[in-house]
């Protein structure tokens, strides 16, 4: 019987390796001190701007992928101290991605292929975005993070301040359960053909009582239930159109007042908002900008993709090839550039927020 067995079970499985439990990583890489300080900071600030409590506006802001996790740090001591100067107006998250979702095929992200040679050395991806983490933290800089697989998360969510859904994941039923019982806020994107309904729904389903299979601390799996997310927005990242302007933001308005939901609102400047041309986001920021400035109160916040140096580039065959500080996946700004736009940006709406302050306090 084992061996009938065998001819129809793991037909395409050719080995597996087990990695240890969250909690022993967890225990390996302990978030104590500063850092914790910082995640629970982080967690109250956007969960108060998302109450209204806060009349700042969230910027999530840093690399489309995590590579390298030397230039990541360089990039978040940078961002630090421009932080606290626009503290003011901008809380500021840094963009911590370690997975890449992929319509075709290429490189996943730092947690599947920390090397970048396809060995999947998943374990030691793990570990060293882990630490990574920690040292963001321990900088002071609360972290933003992409939920695409399950089952990670059990691994590194207790470092994340906010978390978005990708438009690749938004419809999916498991991810908005995930969602449900995941600790920091979560934004929601619109699809990739820039459907609104999905990401409103994706809220809906998100803030409700849930179940779901994953696994313990301990490692062993189990029928998770949670009581619904309450910090759930919207992300508009563009679609076949852009989503950005004044009619979109209206629009989004009208269906979460529809569907009962607050009108917490989030623009991403890249992706189909910026047509995939990363020297267009510093227009789709200013016409954000602008829109708070006339006296929007729905726009919470926006994303940017930004590195040390501007552009992306191709992973070479010769690894020691890659150039320091640039994207090997979207196209992101460069330092100096989010620097000046980050910098107008606070200054732009600082009249606005302060009228914000006023009717929330």
């Amino acid at each position: 019987m084992a061996e009938r067995i065998k001819e129809i079970d793991n037909l395409h499985i050719v080995g597996y390796e087990e990695l240890p439990s969250p909690g022993v990583i967890k225990e390996e890489l302990a978030l104590t001190g500063k850092a914790l300080a910082t995640v629970q900071n982080g967690h109250r600030a956007v969960k108060n701007v998302l109450d209204r409590k806060d009349p700042r506006l969230l910027v999530v802001v840093g690399p489309c992928s995590i590579h390298n996790p030397d230039e990541a740090l360089e990039y978040a001591r940078k961002l630090k101290p421009l932080a606290d100067e626009l503290a003011g107006e901008l809380l500021i998250i840094m963009r911590v991605y370690f997975e890449k979702p992929r319509t075709s095929v290429g490189w996943e992200g730092l947690i599947y292929d920390p090397h970048l040679d396809g060995t999947h050395r998943i374990e030691h991806g793990i570990r060293i975005g882990r630490k990574l983490m920690l040292d963001i933290a321990e900088i002071g800089l609360p972290i933003a993070i992409e939920a695409l697989d399950l089952i990670s998360p059990q691994y590194l969510q207790d470092l994340v301040t906010w978390t978005a859904i990708g438009a690749r994941t938004t419809e999916s039923p498991t991810h908005r359960k995930l969602a449900s019982g995941i600790s920091s806020a979560i934004g929601f994107k619109n699809n990739v053909d820039g459907s609104l309904m999905v990401a409103v729904n994706a809220i809906r389903s998100a803030s409700a009582p849930n179940s779901f299979i994953s696994v313990t601390e301990a490692g062993k799996v189990a029928v998770f239930r949670t009581e619904g997310n309450p910090h759930c927005h919207v992300i508009l990242r563009g679609g076949k159109s852009p989503n950005y302007d004044k009619a979109s933001v209206l629009a989004c308005e009208a269906e979460l007042e529809k569907a009962g939901l607050p009108a917490n609102i989030m623009i991403d400047c890249s992706h189909g908002n910026s047509e995939k041309n990363f020297n267009n986001q510093a227009g789709v920021l200013n016409t954000i900008g602008a829109q708070i400035a006339e006296g929007n109160r729905s726009i919470i916040g926006v994303m940017l993709e930004s590195n040390l140096v501007e552009g992306n580039q191709p992973i070479p065959d010769d690894l020691s090839e890659i150039r320091y500080g640039v994207s090997i996946t979207d196209a992101c700004i460069g330092w100096e550039t989010t620097d000046e736009l980050l910098r107008g940006f606070a200054a732009q709406v600082r009249s606005a927020l302060r009228e914000r302050g006023k009717t929330q306090s």
